[in-house]
């Protein structure tokens, strides 16, 4: 007896087909013609237009429509080691560019205060950016540094939206190691702006502090990754297993 199958896996296979079907660049029918040609409702067809949006297949954009995108390159990395996006797009020849910028100098709420161990009003400088790949937002990336650390004479040394690479370059101060927490987040209508997607779409965000080897916490970040457009994977050792691994987990940004 063949399997019957589930309408949520046939609607998959018919989304799939109509986008496979559709040059990218080109528009996707509204929702509402799509949703009465797939025979669903408009929920329904909505959660599975983010699964493919998810893999990188397909942009939404508010109040413009949905778009079939070619596919890009991967940027795929372990979790062992601190590296920049710029650093891992060279490593496969893709080209990344910075967005729009906002750079803003702000006193420290009790959010920075207790994440970055400082005083709470202590003025702090807020690096939010956005990154591009193939000409199109993948990542949104939001740091918060002392200022000490990061000035607008360093936006001015050919800044292209690592904060990282830039206090590599820098020399000072030196970086020990970063603390990251990740988490699976819907998008806000901020974040979606940026990102050019629909606000509760899923995304990677990655809240990270950054410490010198002083201790001090120099950089405190929020990075949101569409997913369809970065695999994160990490070497981990087996319980009562010896091995010769660190146990830090280090932030990739």
């Amino acid at each position: 007896m063949a399997k019957k199958t589930h309408p949520y896996e046939k609607l998959q296979v018919g989304l799939a087909e109509l986008i496979g079907q559709t040059a990218p660049g080109d528009r996707l029918p509204t929702e509402p013609l799509l949703a009465q040609k797939l025979g669903v409702s408009r929920a329904t067809l909505r959660e599975a237009m983010r699964s493919f949006e998810g893999q990188g297949l397909i942009r939404r954009r508010q109040g413009i429509g949905t778009f079939v995108v070619g596919r890009t390159q991967v940027l795929e990395t372990g979790l062992e080691m601190l590296e920049s996006i710029e650093t891992l797009a060279d490593r496969i020849e893709l080209e990344v560019s910075m967005g729009d910028l906002k750079l803003h100098r702000i006193p420290a709420d009790e959010s920075i205060s207790r994440n970055m161990k400082i005083v709470e009003g202590t003025e702090v400088v807020r690096v939010a950016r956005t990154i591009l790949a193939d000409k199109r937002p993948v990542a949104y990336l939001i740091d918060t540094l002392l200022t000490d650390v990061f000035s607008k004479e360093d936006i001015s040394t050919e800044f292209t939206g690592s904060v990282l690479d830039l206090l590599i370059k820098k020399g000072s101060p030196e970086l020990a190691y970063s603390n990251t927490e990740i988490r699976a987040v819907d998008a806000a209508s901020e974040i979606a702006r940026e990102l050019e997607i629909q606000r509760g779409d899923g995304l990677l965000l990655f809240i990270a502090s950054l410490y010198d080897t002083t201790g001090r916490v120099i950089d405190y970040s929020y990075s949101f990754f569409l997913p369809g457009y970065f695999r994160f994977h990490v070497v981990r050792s087996v319980g009562g297993v010896q091995q010769n691994l660190t146990g830090i987990d280090h932030h990739r940004r």
